[in-house]
């Protein structure tokens, strides 16, 4: 599964700023990047009367504005989705998922601080990957400054990215991840690639989607 990194800190502590240096720094490297940010507090992408919110309002379970450029899905949620499952429901073919907020989960967090704010950190030292931060912390884990977003990258890619492997594959049964040993992993990869290549319309494999759905 592609890694996922948490951006905390609190109200107004730089953690959108830090989130863009890091998708440009990392786009620059080659990586495919993906940002969910969470929002405590309900939002509307569209204004009443617009095509997608009255599609949304007449039950449309996901509304969807496509253009040449740029595509927005609105899907109704009974519940707040954790950041593993939002990215379970965007897993398109990205090397890491950026998130600002999550506090609460339990992915790998970058905390931002400033000393106005006090010393106390929202996430645990077990929690985090490391601090960016305006003073040093009493904090075992790595602290960097603001303007240190090249090394920042570079642990992200020393601890997360250098573990992913060149061939994977992730199994999803009722939209839940369902954990599978390396054996059946290479079975799987090996089977699907081998099936699907034999289709005429078929060049080089870079991603692969199956969806099964079966009628209650």
């Amino acid at each position: 599964m592609q890694p996922i990194i948490s951006i905390v800190g609190k109200s107004e502590s730089g953690k959108t700023t830090l989130l863009e240096g890091l998708i440009v720094e990392l786009k620059q490297r080659g990586y495919r990047v993906a940002v969910i940010k969470h929002s405590g507090e309900d939002f509307e992408l569209d204004g009443v009367s617009k095509d997608s919110w009255r599609f949304s309002r007449a039950g449309s379970e996901i509304s969807a504005i496509s253009s040449s450029h740029k595509l927005a899905i609105i899907k109704n949620l009974e519940r707040d989705l954790s950041a593993q499952e939002l990215s379970n429901f965007i897993c398109w073919d990205y090397d890491l998922i950026l998130t600002e907020g999550f506090k609460q989960s339990h992915h790998p967090k970058i905390e931002v601080h400033r000393k106005e704010q006090g010393k106390e950190l929202l996430s645990l030292p077990e929690q985090l990957l490391a601090v960016v931060t305006d003073e040093p912390l009493d904090v075992d884990v790595p602290q960097f400054s603001r303007g240190e977003v090249p090394k920042i990258t570079d642990l992200i890619e020393k601890t997360l990215l250098a573990r992913q492997r060149e061939e994977d594959i992730d199994l999803f049964i009722n939209d839940a991840y369902i954990p599978i040993n390396q054996s059946t992993k290479s079975l799987l990869l090996r089977t699907l690639v081998a099936m699907v290549s034999s289709l005429k319309s078929v060049s080089k494999i870079k991603s692969l989607r199956i969806f099964l759905r079966r009628k209650r």
